[in-house]
């Protein structure tokens, strides 16, 4: 008897030991709604339009379902993870596995946290956080951009709102890497700091066939600080794709910009970012700037650069419903000086009725607009509003 109640002491012990040193957390969202698109083609094509309407989802936020945990390996230290999949909710088969963020890390109290995997990017983490929009995925931000602001895609399919932002990249920044090791310091005297590197390796074919080699590495950092009702922050990235063969030649021209995670392929990518809050009490202020070049590693002379800037303001109208508005402008040069720019011009506005702290409606309104056809695909200009419920747990 007296070995039972040891062995049942002992595992009760155990197990809230245990308990009380590691945790689990299921997360997500699911947003669904109506989307409805138009768009009409500009300059050379001024005769191309598409108007679409239908049931949509990830409007305002990417729908996702992830898993974060904790272990804490006492004297303020820790180990923690993080595994994160989109969701689409809308499709009638479970999609595969869309690695939003899976990785691992280390953090002590007073000094800071080291994280190994697939992770937002300095300009992401740093972006996101001073965006009057909160990136979603509607049409009329010029910083979180799909390819629709730079006028190379064709905004009237649906797979435009129906999905998220492409996987790793939007024309502005690259937003997620993997193979990436990050380190961010804690909060001294309102300031942090943090640094990215990423390795994705090389590979190599036998010296008898001539060497090939595919090698993605990349570096980044950002830097904030809090003073009051003032907040500014600012990250940088660089990223380099290097894809040689004895045969590798330039063509129609490589890279391909904006498509591929770190910008496409034999690319140097520079990508910079600057933002700041201030909190007014009754509203609070946006300001935003946003560049990237793309320069071919094989013939600098082909590039593609684009810049653009933003202003907003977010406020609570009263406790339950909350709105914004944004306006940017900016340009894209395609491929060196003596191809053709344009300019663009976009803006968005938007509502929320929080019903509870987890679930909302929303309505939003974007439009993009273009004063010139892009070089590499027709420009558009497009606008599109959607109507839905996010809710979260």
């Amino acid at each position: 008897m007296k070995k039972s109640l040891l062995a049942v002491a002992a595992m009760t012990a155990f197990a809230g030991a245990a308990q009380a040193q590691s945790s689990v957390t299921i997360y997500g969202i699911l947003d669904v709604g109506y989307i409805n698109q138009k768009s009409d083609g500009a300059g050379a094509s001024a005769t191309t339009k598409s108007n679409n309407s239908f049931i949509g989802q990830s409007a305002e936020q990417t729908s996702r379902l992830g898993f974060k945990g904790t272990e804490d390996l006492g004297g303020g230290s820790s180990a923690f993870f993080t595994v994160e999949t989109q969701l689409n909710p809308n499709s009638a088969t479970v999609s595969t596995w869309n690695n939003r963020q899976s990785f691992a890390g280390l953090k002590k109290n007073g000094i800071g946290q080291v994280t190994l995997g697939t992770q937002y990017t300095p300009i992401f983490t740093t972006a996101v956080a001073t965006d009057p929009g909160q990136f979603n995925n509607m049409p009329g931000n010029v910083v979180y951009a799909s390819s629709i602001a730079g006028g190379a895609a064709n905004p009237g399919t649906a797979s435009y709102a129906s999905t998220s932002q492409p996987g790793n990249t939007t024309d502005a920044f690259t937003v997620r890497t993997s193979n990436t090791i990050k380190l961010q310091s804690d909060k001294f005297a309102g300031a942090s700091l943090g640094v990215m590197y990423t390795q994705n390796g090389t590979t190599t074919t036998p010296a008898t066939t001539g060497e090939t080699k595919n090698n993605y590495t990349g570096w980044g950092v950002n830097i904030d600080y809090a003073w009051n009702k003032l907040y500014i922050a600012a990250a940088m990235q660089r990223l380099k794709s290097d894809n040689l063969s004895p045969t590798t030649t330039l063509t129609s021209p490589t890279p391909s910009a904006w498509i591929n995670a770190g910008g496409g392929v034999n690319t140097q990518d520079n990508q910079a970012y600057v933002g700041a809050t201030y909190d007014f009490g009754i509203l609070k202020a946006y300001l935003q700037y946003v560049s990237r070049k793309d320069t071919s590693t094989l013939n600098t002379n082909y590039f593609a650069k684009r810049s653009a800037q933003q202003i907003g303001v977010r406020s609570y109208i009263t406790p339950t419903i909350e709105g914004w508005a944004s306006w940017g402008n900016g340009k894209v040069t395609s491929w060196g000086a003596s191809s053709p720019n344009a300019n663009f011009v976009a803006w968005q506005a938007g509502l929320n009725y929080y019903l509870s702290k987890r679930t909302n409606l929303y309505g939003i309104y974007g439009a993009n607009n273009l004063s010139s056809a892009y070089p590499v695909n027709p420009a558009v200009n497009t606008s599109a509003f959607a109507l839905g419920v996010r809710h979260t747990f």
